[in-house]
């Protein structure tokens, strides 16, 4: 299969920052997620990632950024960006906050939003921020769970000239065999042309024991039949994944998706559609 480019790689380190969310999830608890453990996995199936903010303590949000950004200039680059944390209903900080990001490589901001009232994405003030946020020429990615699609779809609809980015391909309850829900809020987001979704997140969300090809075929086929090839964009969600399998296990399920695609497709998925969504320097 063609290089990923890894558009949703977290990274932990417990020194420096707090992850309180880890703290019920015995295989995230404790320990850190090095870039280097990242790269250990991935070998040459990776050509690059973009770290993607791992919800830290509210505190330590913009600490979390400066500290990859000053990663992204080690790395060698193997870190082509980050797409940090923001606080889009507040009504003051941001533009000053994406000022800073200029300087440390971010590409993107996300808010994880299945962890606060549904009412926040749907402020006023929220929606202008994340039209800010397109006006300065970034991404913003949507972090809802299924039931949210609804919220997801009214907030791309207010906001049609920021590029945004489903994540975990809208968290579907694979587990729970939610698929006819998650396919209704599917087909309405996948209507609105600037929105990309992002294939992760998928194999956590089955149950134990189940995490393969064969479970979450259903699920990555409405995607590509919805969105198609040209707005899908690949993420390893490490070391989430780890709660269906780990990255390696992902890289194996990716590389037979990416078989059932056209060779110019294959190419847009793994890693043509990131570069451009999230504005990474062209391939050498």
């Amino acid at each position: 299969m063609p290089a990923l480019i890894d558009t949703h790689l977290h990274l932990i380190y417990r020194k420096s920052l707090g992850y309180g969310w880890t703290s019920e999830i015995p295989a995230l608890a404790t320990g850190d997620f090095t870039l280097d453990d990242a790269r250990a996995l991935m070998g040459d199936r990776v050509a690059g990632a973009v770290f993607m903010e791992a919800a830290v303590d509210d505190a330590g949000y913009k600490d979390e950024a400066r500290l990859i950004g000053g990663l992204i200039g080690q790395s060698g680059g193997v870190l082509l960006g980050q797409i940090a944390s923001c606080r889009p209903e507040e009504p003051a900080g941001l533009d000053d906050w994406i000022d800073e990001g200029q300087g440390l490589g971010v590409v993107g901001y996300r808010r994880v939003l299945h962890v606060v009232p549904d009412a926040l994405s749907q402020s006023d003030i929220f929606r202008r921020n994340i039209s800010m946020i397109g006006a300065r020429g970034l991404t913003f990615d949507m972090c809802f769970t299924a039931r949210q699609l609804g919220l997801a779809q009214a907030l791309a609809q207010a906001c049609p000239d920021t590029k945004l980015v489903l994540d975990h391909c809208g968290v579907p309850d694979i587990a729970g065999g939610g698929f006819d829900a998650w396919r209704a809020g599917i087909d309405a987001i996948a209507k609105l042309p600037h929105v990309t979704c992002k294939l992760s997140g998928l194999m956590a969300y089955c149950a134990p024991g189940t995490a393969g090809f064969a479970t979450i075929r259903p699920y990555v086929d409405h995607v590509f039949t919805r969105f198609g090839p040209d707005r899908v964009v690949w993420g390893s969600d490490w070391p989430v994944v780890n709660l269906g399998g780990g990255l390696v296990d992902w890289l194996d399920v990716t590389a037979q998706i990416l078989d059932m695609l056209s060779a110019e497709e294959r190419i847009a998925v793994a890693h043509g559609n990131a570069r451009q969504v999230y504005g990474l320097p062209a391939a050498p």
